[in-house]
């Protein structure tokens, strides 16, 4: 499967401190931008939607 990795618009340009995310149809794909290679993974879209609602309290 090609995936397609995207980081934020409001990372910084130094590229620290940053996630990137993947659509992999019926989850999302998260990895750390600055180990690309390293460790990732995924959550269903319900689960990642709940992760965001409790991050912007």
């Amino acid at each position: 499967m090609d995936v397609t990795w995207r980081k934020s618009s409001r990372s910084s340009e130094a590229g620290d401190n940053c996630v990137e995310l993947a659509d992999l149809g019926e989850a999302v794909g998260i990895r750390d931008s600055k180990d690309p290679a390293g460790a990732k993974f995924t959550l269903r879209r319900d689960e990642f939607a709940s992760l965001v609602a409790v991050l912007k309290r």
